[in-house]
């Protein structure tokens, strides 16, 4: 048995842990802030296996099939629904994209298929049909509740051992040559360290600060964090939009009904460099921005009331695709999610769980695609599809 370090309390370092605990490891993780508190938490809800690229879409396609079955295996309701994605074309070059798209979705397994304007509106009644001449459609995307899915991974995680530590910020790394050989932490006013066999950095926008400390340079994984926003309606009545809309051209917007209380939640491409680490302060401008959008989507929502803004960030790389894999003998990354963290996380936990305690994985994860040293070589991959 290993004892392993994960730094980062989001989504992907919480179901890590739980995964190695399943294997049998000694794991302590470490969220210097409360668990969830970064990305995870603020997120839009949304999961989706419509990508435009063969490793996104076969790890999404096996991800989908981890949230299918999750409730049953944590014991937990984490409010997973497959409502769908709907993608919209607002002119012929797109739909002749969706088609190439959705050929390739369908390769792998990926049920999507172009819908015509009347299906669209009986899947979504608010809908504004006019715009759109086409749609893509899966029905089994959706949307699960983060608060909920994270504290039943971390239930169950430090009920199988997991030494759960928020609050706890780490300040360093020991390391001899290319091996970690400690963490050391912050406990209350002293500098404490704990001895481990490998380190997981699951910081996500934080990730180059926790490179640098393994003596690798900050910028060896470039990971750059872009504060994005969303707004939330009153409740509407259930049914009324459930999958995530989204005209690609009308700069990434979006729409989806939130799963628990029915309310309509607003996303938008519109992004914007944080002024600090911990910029999470809306704006007016973000909120003025996206309803302009979602009014022409859901026409109806132009007479619903606002009831929250918030923001977290989408932490990218240049290609945005995330860095997972190994960085030095036994320090290893699954950061850099650019806003796919949550979707990805089960299946992305349990393989990075099986690549440390194992070596080898079963699940369709192309180490080479998502390789941390691609950014070194210069060899960035296609730009993941980056909405919701």
């Amino acid at each position: 048995m290993s004892k392993v370090a994960i730094i980062g309390g989001g989504i992907i370092g919480v179901a890590t842990a739980y995964e190695l605990a399943k294997l049998g490891e000694e794991v302590i993780l470490f969220e210097k802030n409360y668990f969830g508190s970064g990305s995870t938490f603020r997120c839009a809800t949304g999961i989706r296996a419509q990508f435009t690229d063969e490793a996104n879409i076969r790890l999404m396609k096996y991800s989908v099939e981890r949230w299918e079955r999750l409730e049953e295996e944590l014991g937990f309701d984490i409010n997973f629904k497959q409502t769908g994605y709907l993608f919209l074309a607002t002119n012929e070059e797109e739909v002749e994209a969706f088609k190439n798209n959705i050929k390739l979705q369908n390769k792998f397994g990926v049920p999507t298929r172009l819908i015509d304007m009347d299906e669209a509106k009986e899947i979504v009644p608010i809908l504004n049909t006019e715009p759109f001449l086409a749609g893509a459609w899966n029905p089994k995307d959706g949307k699960a509740n983060p608060f909920k899915t994270l504290f039943a991974y971390l239930f169950r995680a430090r009920e199988m051992g997991v030494d759960a530590r928020e609050y706890t910020e780490v300040v360093g790394l020991e390391h001899e040559g290319d091996t970690v050989t400690a963490v050391k932490f912050r406990n209350g006013g002293k500098i404490e360290s704990v001895k481990v066999d490998a380190v997981i950095n699951a910081a996500n926008a934080w990730a180059p600060s926790i490179n640098a400390m393994a003596g690798l340079r900050r910028d060896i994984v470039p990971i750059k964090p872009y504060k994005h926003q969303l707004v939330k309606t009153e409740p509407l009545e259930p049914g009324q939009a459930e999958p995530l809309v989204c005209p690609p051209s009308w700069n990434d917007s979006y729409i989806i009904q939130d799963g628990e209380d029915g309310g309509i939640i607003c996303g938008s491409g519109i992004e914007h460099e944080p002024k600090h680490p911990w910029d999470y302060e809306p704006t007016y401008d973000f909120l003025v921005g996206v309803l302009r959008y979602a009014v022409r989507i859901a026409p109806p929502l132009k007479h619903a009331h606002v009831v929250r803004q918030w923001a977290g960030f989408y932490a990218k790389t240049p290609d945005k695709n995330p860095a997972i894999g190994k960085l030095l003998d036994n320090f290893y990354i699954a950061a850099g999610f650019s806003g796919h963290g949550f979707m990805m996380a089960p299946a992305v936990a349990e393989a990075l769980a099986d690549l440390v305690s194992k070596g080898h994985t079963k699940v369709p994860l192309d180490w080479d695609w998502y390789d941390p040293y691609r950014f070194e070589r210069g060899e960035l991959r296609s730009s993941a599809f980056q909405i919701g």
